[in-house]
């Protein structure tokens, strides 16, 4: 499983919109200048999180994007999921020997584990000098 720019740049764009919960609409163009991203490419992005009602657009003057839900509820696998699509190690699972399909459960399962209950509330809240829980993760 490789996580897309699709998929990073989304999380990195719903977490600018997580900081800000509850302070109104900030523009694509903001969220891009502040991440070096491309705000095109963050255009590709809202439709999806919009469709889902991850977030909202309001036009005008003031206008931009915000989120429709609290951070805290909110997590990763969420978006990750909608932009990137199943979390899947190993195509055609079942072609596999019973012990490899187990190794690739479990594999998956501590993916999902991680992306499930990792809010965006956490990442926002997420300090450069924290270890979270003494692991690194290497995916």
């Amino acid at each position: 499983m490789k996580i897309s720019t699709k998929g990073r740049y989304g999380l990195t764009l719903i977490i600018s919109l997580a900081k800000r919960y509850g302070e109104g609409a900030v523009s694509l163009k903001t969220i891009a200048e502040e991440n070096d991203l491309s705000d095109l490419y963050l255009e590709q992005l809202v439709g999806p999180l919009r469709n889902a009602g991850l977030i909202r657009s309001i036009r005008g003057a003031k206008g931009g994007y915000q989120l429709m839900k609290a951070p805290s509820e909110i997590t990763a696998g969420d978006v990750i999921r909608l932009l990137e699509g199943p979390i899947t190690l190993v195509e055609a699972l079942e072609d596999e020997p019973p012990a490899q399909q187990q190794l690739w459960i479990k594999i998956r399962d501590a993916v999902k584990d991680v992306l499930d209950s990792t809010t965006l509330e956490d990442l926002m809240n997420h300090r450069a000098d924290e270890v979270i829980d003494g692991y690194m993760y290497y995916i």
